[in-house]
């Protein structure tokens, strides 16, 4: 098994689908890696190629507030993509593209090995969830798969576009902030 940082060495060196010719920075993900909760979107946009972290332009700084209005530290989970590579214009990712580097985020799941996967986003949800998966109908449900508790709910770009989404998304961020408590006092302990 690999250790998260020899999965990232390998990571920024992957030119295994076209992505990589117009990236600046992989984005491998960044947080604790110990993690009960993994966060997960669709792709790097620019800022985030610029930088090499997830979650860094305007809607990372939206995503810190939702995380900090619902009293969960960013330190204290972990944020990655579907693909690691921005794709031209900060369109969603092919499904090839998906299918090609979902293997990667398949790594750091195991490796970090969270209890909760929150799917930003309806590409994030229909890779990790289910291929027909419809966000507006479907998110805020939770679903069990092995040992995961996986909710989808609005990606913050989704919210910095369309305002009357934010309520939705208010309510989906309280109830992973509920199952995450349920999570941490069964353990004992806060990450």
């Amino acid at each position: 098994m690999y250790t998260l940082e020899e999965l990232e060495s390998i990571v920024s060196k992957c030119n295994r689908c076209d992505l990589h010719r117009g990236r600046k920075n992989a984005v491998f993900g960044e947080g604790n890696p110990n993690a009960k909760i993994m966060f997960i979107g669709e792709g790097p946009g620019y800022n985030e190629d610029q930088k090499g972290r997830p979650f860094v332009g305007r809607a990372g700084k939206l995503f810190d507030k939702m995380l900090e209005a619902i009293e969960v530290r960013r330190e204290s989970v972990y944020i990655a993509n579907i693909v690691k590579c921005r794709p031209p214009n900060n369109r969603n990712p092919i499904e090839m593209e998906s299918k090609t580097c979902i293997e990667y985020l398949r790594w750091q799941v195991k490796i970090i090995d969270p209890d909760i996967l929150v799917c930003l986003g309806a590409i994030a949800a229909k890779n990790i969830i289910d291929s027909d998966f419809k966000i507006t109908a479907s998110r805020g449900k939770w679903i069990k798969k092995g040992k995961f508790h996986i909710i989808a709910t609005y990606h913050p770009a989704a919210l910095l576009r369309d305002e009357n989404k934010k309520k939705y998304a208010w309510e989906d961020f309280k109830s992973i902030r509920d199952r995450y408590m349920e999570i941490v006092q069964m353990s004992g302990k806060d990450d």
